[in-house]
C-alpha cells in the first residue's frame, strides 16, 4: 500500500493578529486542499493594551487568539515569550525548536524578512532557525525532543503595510486569491476585539477590519487578476528540501499565481 504523503502547515506570526492580518487566507486555502492545520503566536501580546495589566493582557489576547483558530480548526501552539522580548537567542531558539520537531510540517507560512517591527522580524529568523534545525542530532532543544527529518517549504508573507521600515513596497513572487475566504478572514480577525481598542488609540487606526481587507485588495491589485490576495516569497530550499519544490502552488492551482517576471529576475540574479 502506498506510503501517504504528508501534508501539515504551520502558520507563525509574532504577536495575535498578526496571522490573521497577513497569512491565515493562506492557511485556510490550504487546509481545504487536504492540509493538517497549525497555527502559533510566537509571542503573547503583553504590550498590547493601554488598559489591562501584563497578566489580564496575556489571559484576553490568548483567548482571543484561541477563538479565531477555533473557526477553523487548526491547532493552536501557545506562545512562547512577551512582546518585545523577541530576539534571535539561544533558549527562544531551543524552546521553538521543540514545537518545530513535534509539529514537524511540511510547509511554513512566516512573516516578511522586512518588516517596520523587530518583534515581527525576529520571529521570522528564529522560526527559520528552528526549521533548519530540525534534523540536526546535536541540536538541543527545551524541552528534549528528537530531531526530525523531511522536505520542508518557507514561505514568507507580506509586511504589514506591505512595505519595510523604509517605506519600500515589498513585491510577491506569488499571489493567493483570498477572494472566497475573506469572510472567514474578517470574522477571525474581529476576535480580537482588545488589539482593536488597543490599535485605535496607538495607531489611530478607527478600521481595524477594514485596514485588513484594503491590504488584501491592493494585494489582489498587484496580482492583476484576484480581487482580495495575500503575497508570498518562497524561501531557498537549501536546507529544507532535497531539490527546490512548490508545494503552496501545487496545492492551490487556479487560486494561485507565480510572477514570471520576479521568477525571472531571480534567474538573472544568480
Amino acid at each position: 500500500m502506498a506510503k501517504t504523503e504528508r501534508k501539515v502547515a504551520l502558520a507563525i506570526g509574532c504577536h495575535p493578529d498578526d496571522i490573521e492580518f497577513m497569512m491565515v487566507g493562506t492557511l485556510i486555502l490550504l487546509g481545504e486542499a487536504g492540509y493538517e492545520m497549525h497555527y502559533m503566536n510566537l509571542a503573547n501580546g503583553s504590550c498590547g493594551t493601554a488598559v489591562y495589566n501584563r497578566e489580564d493582557c496575556i489571559r484576553v489576547r490568548t483567548a482571543e487568539a484561541k477563538n479565531a483558530c477555533k473557526i477553523i480548526g487548526a491547532k493552536f501552539h501557545a506562545p512562547l515569550m512577551d512582546d518585545i522580548d523577541v530576539y534571535y537567542e539561544a533558549k527562544r531558539l531551543a524552546k521553538l525548536g521543540a514545537v518545530m520537531r513535534q509539529i514537524n510540517p511540511t510547509l511554513m507560512l512566516l512573516p516578511s524578512p522586512q518588516d517596520y517591527m523587530e518583534d515581527h522580524m525576529n520571529t521570522g529568523r528564529l522560526a527559520v532557525s528552528a526549521a533548519f534545525n530540525r534534523p540536526m542530532i546535536n541540536f538541543k532543544t527545551i524541552p528534549p525532543t528528537k530531531a526530525v527529518g523531511g522536505n520542508l517549504t518557507l514561505y514568507h508573507a507580506l509586511p504589514y503595510g506591505l512595505r519595510d521600515g523604509l517605506r519600500q513596497k515589498i513585491r510577491p513572487g506569488q499571489y493567493v486569491d483570498v477572494t472566497t475566504v475573506i469572510k472567514t478572514k474578517r470574522e477571525m480577525l474581529a476576535c480580537h476585539k482588545s488589539q482593536k481598542e488597543w490599535l485605535d488609540t496607538s495607531q489611530g487606526l478607527d478600521a481595524y477590519l477594514i485596514t485588513m481587507e484594503n491590504m488584501c485588495r491592493e494585494v489582489g491589485k498587484m496580482s492583476k487578476k484576484f480581487k482580495y490576495a495575500e503575497g508570498w516569497r518562497r524561501h531557498s530550499h537549501l536546507g529544507f528540501s532535497e531539490t527546490e519544490i512548490d508545494p503552496l502552488t501545487a496545492a492551490l492551482g487556479k487560486k494561485i499565481i507565480v510572477d514570471a517576471a520576479y521568477e525571472k529576475a531571480l534567474n538573472v540574479a544568480r
